[in-house]
């Protein structure tokens, strides 16, 4: 595992390093001591995964408020998606900055979303399957979001947006 720094302090794309042969390939796609190498501490209390159907949909932007406030790392197996993390930690000098990394189940790369940041996607194909690796249990009472579309934020997404959730339309805007 290579963990790439992006500008934002605390985020990383990881990159895997696949061990290729006849039968095929293996990748590791956690290891714990790597991330306490590279100064993270996570432990795995949660895996889930997603089925988006339609290329263009975009989910996010969530988060979880304290005290359930979360790391993620996030993978996409099936398809490839636009995958999106913004900054809302408060005392952060990047307060409102957004990274983005395409994860396809070809590049087999991952994003490590630390406490403090929203985290969104959007399909660029079909019938795509992302894995989220989680910190913390889900708690409906500490579940937030901020809109997708919110101008402050002003996120590039890549391709006209085909569906996105009730929900996800109608989190709050940001106030500076």
């Amino acid at each position: 595992m290579i963990f790439k720094e992006t500008k934002i302090k605390d985020l990383y794309v990881i990159e895997t390093e696949p061990n290729i042969d006849e039968r095929g390939n293996f990748v590791r796609i956690f290891c714990k001591d790597k991330l306490e190498k590279t100064g993270l501490s996570f432990d795995i209390v949660q895996a889930n995964q997603s089925i988006t159907k339609q290329k263009g949909t975009i989910r996010g932007m969530h988060f979880q408020t304290d005290p359930k406030s979360e790391d993620k790392i996030i993978q996409c197996l099936n398809g490839s998606i636009f995958d999106v993390a913004v900054d809302l930690r408060k005392d952060s000098l990047t307060y409102g900055q957004w990274v983005s990394c395409e994860l396809s189940e070809d590049n087999e790369k991952m994003f490590f979303i630390p406490k403090g940041f929203a985290h969104g996607f959007q399909t660029l194909t079909n019938n795509c399957k992302v894995q989220y690796f989680m910190s913390e249990f889900y708690s409906p009472k500490n579940a937030s979001g901020v809109r997708w579309d919110d101008a402050f934020l002003n996120i590039k997404w890549p391709i006209e947006k085909s569906v996105i959730s009730d929900k996800d339309k109608n989190w709050p805007l940001i106030k500076k």
